[in-house]
Parts: structure tokens; C-alpha cells; sequence
């Protein structure tokens, strides 16, 4: 266990997840906390002048030891990602996050570090346990036969591996969570890096806000999803990062809907209901996938509970604010 004053290293703290985790630690008084991203500050979700903010490219070992320097907890949230349209068509760049990993761990088993979380994903399960939308939960001993997502879900995968076996061979305290779709607000909601909620929210607010009232689904709209909101994915992170348990668990809703269900409580969120198409050409990724939450409640004794509406509106009134903001 980690005390408040004890230093924590927030790496792709610039992101989306690890803004959220910045902002939540200092709500509960750690007063050394460190927050690593390679993107330029301006660039960063959520930015805290009182915190120690570093801008250096983890892929570069060294820019890892001056990361890590005093660390006793280092949460690893760093990665080149985003929806399944960025990794479907950016398998290489997404295998490069490899390199993060690999030398983060390296730096923590070097310089001493005491608790090292991994942030794994859904995409680590076998694609033949995925293709029906009507989809049995993925339980954690599903990731094997490995079947996973091409380039994104291979490397969380080998990293996931990495972190067993520096916690095997060199004692290195790892603990790796498998992360089901997580949403929120202060996100990407344009650019091609969006996941499905924010880029249901931001289409049918561009209609909202003056543009055609139509509504573009990608696939056929039956897929099927469980999708976790921020303050679940937060609080599981740390609860399991304190636990003594070591081997890969979901951290995600059992909630599962369909996209079409989805488009149905955006546009029930927003008061309005559009002409939908079907671009079925458009990354879709599994027909399926849910999280089975057996273990987690097994093991923390708890599991996300918001309700995916609630979670949708609150995601909703961030994006419709910063897209209302600036007239488009």
C-alpha cells in the first residue's frame, strides 16, 4: 500500500484515462504525484499546474528512468491508440507501444520501484470467442488460445506477458487490468481516434446543432458492447493496483448493448431522433463482447456499476458544451 506522500508516477497522464486518474489522486490528497505524457502540455486532456508535469516519449529507455526516478507506484497508461478506427488501420503504430512498456518495466525493476499497474484491453481475447453479438461474457482465461486484435490487441497481450514475468523473475510488484471501452468526459470525441460513445455523442450533437439529421452507424448496428464510464475504470485501477492479486482481470460493465441501442440513448439524451445509415465498408471490429465480472467481484468484492445512460448523459453534456462553445 502506497501512503499520500509516497511519490506516484502517472505515465499517458496527457490522456484521457490519465488526466482522470491525475485529477482523482489529488482529490484524495497524494501530494507527490507526477504526471508523464508525450504530448506537448497544450495538448494534454486535463492539465494541473500544481503537480509535477514532465513531456517525455516513453518508447526512449532513458526518457523511462527519468520518469520513473523515485517512484513508488507507477500506473502505465501510456499507448498509441484510439477507436477501432485508428487501430484497424494503425497496427504498427500500435505495436510500438511495445517499446513503452518493455522499458518502463525495466526502469521500475532497476530504480526500485514498488507497485507497477499495466492498463491491458478487451482487445487481448480470442476473436473466435467474438463473433456472434448474442456473446457469452469474456472470462480472463478466455485470452488463451491467443486470438487477439491484430497489432493493438498483440501487443497488450505480450505486455501483459512482460509484466507476469518481471513480476516471476525479478519481483517486480505488476498488476495488469483488462480494460473494457471506457468513456467520459474530457475525451477524444473527433479526429479519427474516437471510441464508439464519443463518436455517437459528437454526430448526433453536430445534427443538434444545425447539421443534416442524419445519423452514420458503422457496421450493421447489432455489434454488441459492454462500455465503462471513467469513474468505474478509476476506482477498480486503484483497487486493484493495492490488491495482492496478480494475474489479468477485467475491469469493465457487464451492461451490453448494441450500437444501435447506443445510437437509441444518445439521441434519447439529446431529444431528437435521426434518419440512420449503415456504413458498412467502416472498422467495426468483433460482432460481440462483454465483460464477465466473476473474478473481479471475486477478488475486490465489487464490479462497475454505473448505468450506462447516466454515464452517457454526463458524456454528452461535456462534448455538446465544447462543440456548442466554439459554433460547430
Amino acid at each position: 500500500m502506497s501512503l499520500k506522500s509516497d511519490l506516484v508516477v502517472v505515465c499517458g497522464g496527457g490522456g484521457f484515462i490519465g488526466g482522470h486518474l491525475v485529477a482523482d489522486l489529488r482529490r484524495q490528497g497524494f501530494t507527490r504525484v507526477r504526471c508523464v505524457d508525450a504530448k506537448p502540455q497544450t495538448q494534454w486532456y486535463q492539465r494541473f499546474p500544481d503537480i509535477e508535469n514532465l513531456v517525455l516519449d516513453l518508447e526512449d529507455k532513458s526518457a523511462c528512468y527519468t520518469a520513473l526516478q523515485g517512484a513508488h507506484t507507477v500506473y502505465n497508461l501510456a499507448a498509441d491508440m484510439g477507436g477501432m478506427g485508428f487501430i484497424e488501420l494503425n497496427k504498427g503504430l500500435c505495436m510500438l507501444s511495445v517499446l513503452i512498456n518493455t522499458h518502463l518495466l525495466m526502469a521500475a525493476r532497476d530504480l526500485g520501484t514498488q507497485r507497477f499497474f499495466y492498463a491491458s484491453s478487451a482487445c487481448v481475447y480470442n476473436a473466435d470467442k467474438q463473433r456472434d453479438p448474442n456473446v457469452t461474457a469474456l472470462k480472463e482465461e478466455d485470452a488463451y488460445p491467443a486470438l487477439p486484435e491484430d497489432g493493438y490487441g498483440w501487443e497488450k497481450l505480450f505486455s501483459e506477458r512482460m509484466c507476469r514475468h518481471f513480476r516471476e523473475d525479478f519481483g517486480l510488484l505488476t498488476r495488469v487490468a483488462r480494460y473494457h471501452n471506457v468513456y467520459g468526459p474530457f475525451g477524444t470525441f473527433e479526429g479519427g481516434r474516437e471510441k464508439a460513445p464519443a463518436a455517437m455523442c459528437r454526430k448526433v450533437i453536430a445534427a443538434k446543432l444545425g447539421g443534416p439529421k442524419e445519423l452514420e452507424i458503422w457496421g450493421d448496428g447489432h455489434q454488441t458492447r459492454s462500455f465503462m464510464y471513467i469513474d468505474d475504470c478509476l476506482k477498480g485501477t486503484q483497487m486493484l493496483t493495492a490488491s495482492d492479486f496478480v494475474e489479468p482481470i477485467n475491469i469493465g460493465s457487464s451492461e451490453l448493448v448494441s450500437i444501435n441501442q447506443l445510437a437509441d440513448i444518445v439521441e434519447e439524451i439529446a431529444g431528437i431522433k435521426l434518419n440512420r445509415s449503415y456504413n458498412l465498408k467502416a472498422p467495426k471490429g468483433v460482432n460481440g463482447r462483454n465483460s464477465d465480472n466473476t473474478l473481479i467481484k471475486q477478488v475486490l468484492g465489487w464490479e462497475p456499476d454505473t448505468r450506462l445512460r447516466d454515464g452517457m448523459e454526463k458524456t454528452y453534456r461535456w462534448i455538446y458544451d465544447q462543440m456548442a462553445g466554439r459554433g460547430s
